[in-house]
């Protein structure tokens, strides 16, 4: 019975965990699209072009001159950490 309680407080747990880690903001931009391979996708947005990392599966049938709305999330990679303030 206790190991059947543990259990169930650990599924619980992490599912709990992993609705909040999905509160993590989705962003949109749209545009022509530039440049596209295997990796990533190039689109322009206003006088910037913007470069987004996707995969196969997530590109289908997208060409060059195609216009697309992207949705994405920002992932850090590193975070460091600074001795010096920014002035």
């Amino acid at each position: 019975m206790k190991k059947l309680i543990l259990v169930l407080v650990a599924i619980t747990c992490l599912a709990v965990s992993n609705l909040l880690a999905a509160d993590a903001k989705y962003y949109r931009v749209t545009g022509p699209v530039l440049e596209i391979n295997p990796t990533y996708i190039v689109i322009q947005r206003g006088e910037a072009k913007l470069q987004v990392v996707c995969d196969k599966a997530t590109l289908g049938d997208i060409k060059a001159g195609d216009y697309v709305m992207i949705q994405y999330q920002m992932v850090a990679k590193t975070v460091d950490i600074k001795t010096e303030e920014r002035k």
